[in-house]
């Protein structure tokens, strides 16, 4: 079985009105100082990839999960991070939210460093107005040239994802008619979205240098591809999804993505080629995912034509089924995803509530009680 990880990022915001407060450095330190729940006092993190860190905007932070075969062991890391940096934050008078975009009106402020002094400089209103929260899903691979392999054939099927884990309506205080507006917001950076075909590991490595060779790019680490080969572990890792507001959804992406990567992996092992979709039509896959979520049609991979979303979403099922049914968690990725499929994603639950009260600090609100599982 696979190893998968999570990478979460979340909004750190005022409880009661829903604004976002640059208070990262105040909850990171609180977060390294104080073990996690159940543990002696030792110097957190518990495990390697245990972690708690910063992010560009003072606004938010992120934690990475370890590696895991069990996604029920996962779910349990999930629980524990979230409780930790909810712990965290409520020692400055925070709460987190994990949400794509922010509902209310927010300025974003920069950490300070000389990376991101020169990100800002270099990306001007793009990078000023950045402030947004993925879930980065990694699943372990034998070799690069097996993760290219999987990175050509699962490029038709992430717009599915981002429909599935949509959480991101709302930007600077409007609903933006999008489901995951934060697909659009990344769309700015220069290296993002969907890939062409690469073919070998090499040809990948090509483009990444090219990419940074061009100056277009900071460093490697800004090549946002929707899927990449990570740069510090042995991982794909599949960037498309929006953080996803319930834990219980963020354990079915991660189950829908091992499984993914493991059914494209064989599929590469036994020499059967990827399919050649242009580019062009992934990236209009994506934004149909990005502007209706779950709530109209998306492109089915094998036709690139529209149908409906619960259609889409058990096509792929379907194609993962194989690889599912190795799985000690399968069970719960199939009935979780039924759940999404029937009471809608985080975006059409803040719309509703929203449409409820005319309120963006209760959308707020709500987000911050699921994140920390007290609507489960």
């Amino acid at each position: 079985m696979r190893t998968v990880g999570v990478e979460e990022e979340y909004l750190l915001v005022d409880p009661e009105s829903g604004h976002p407060l640059p208070v990262s450095e105040a909850v990171l330190r609180y977060a390294h100082t104080h073990p996690a729940p159940g543990h002696p006092p030792s110097a957190p993190p518990q495990e390697e990839g245990d972690e708690v860190e910063g992010e560009f905007q003072r606004q938010q932070v992120e934690i990475h999960t370890c590696t895991r075969s069990s996604l029920v062991d996962l779910r349990s890391d999930l629980g524990e991070a979230r409780g930790r940096v909810n712990a965290a934050a409520a020692d400055v008078g925070a709460a987190i939210a994990a949400l794509g975009t922010s509902p209310q009106p927010v300025r974003p402020v920069t950490v300070p460093s000389p990376r991101y002094e020169r990100i800002l400089r270099r990306y001007g209103l793009t990078a000023e107005e950045h402030l947004t929260c993925a879930c980065h899903v990694h699943v372990s691979v034998e070799s690069e040239e097996e993760g290219v392999g999987v990175l050509d054939r699962i490029r038709t099927w992430l717009p599915v994802l981002v429909a599935l884990s949509a959480s991101s309506p709302f930007w600077q205080g409007r609903d933006s008619r999008y489901a995951s507006y934060r697909t659009q917001a990344m769309s700015r950076w220069p290296a993002t979205g969907p890939t062409d075909l690469f073919g070998s590991a090499r040809a990948y490595h090509r483009v990444v240098d090219d990419l940074v060779g061009s100056g277009a790019l900071v460093d490697v680490a800004m090549v946002y591809f929707d899927a990449r080969l990570s740069h510090h572990l042995p991982t794909v890792e599949v960037r498309v999804a929006d953080v996803c507001t319930d834990v219980r959804d963020a354990v079915m992406l991660a189950g829908l993505v091992r499984a993914l990567v493991e059914t494209e992996a064989r599929a590469w092992a036994e020499g059967r080629p990827p399919s050649e979709v242009p580019t062009a039509l992934v990236r209009a896959a994506a934004w149909q995912a990005a502007r209706f979520g779950l709530d109209d049609e998306l492109l089915l991979p094998q036709t690139c034509r529209a149908v409906p979303a619960d259609e889409v979403v058990h096509a792929l099922l379907d194609h993962v089924q194989d690889a599912l049914d190795e799985d000690d968690g399968a069970d719960s990725v199939a009935d979780r995803v039924d759940a999404v499929l029937t009471h809608g994603s985080s975006a059409r639950r803040q719309r509703r509530v929203h449409a409820q009260s005319g309120r963006l600090r209760d959308v707020v609100r709500d987000a911050v009680r699921l994140t920390a599982g007290e609507d489960e």
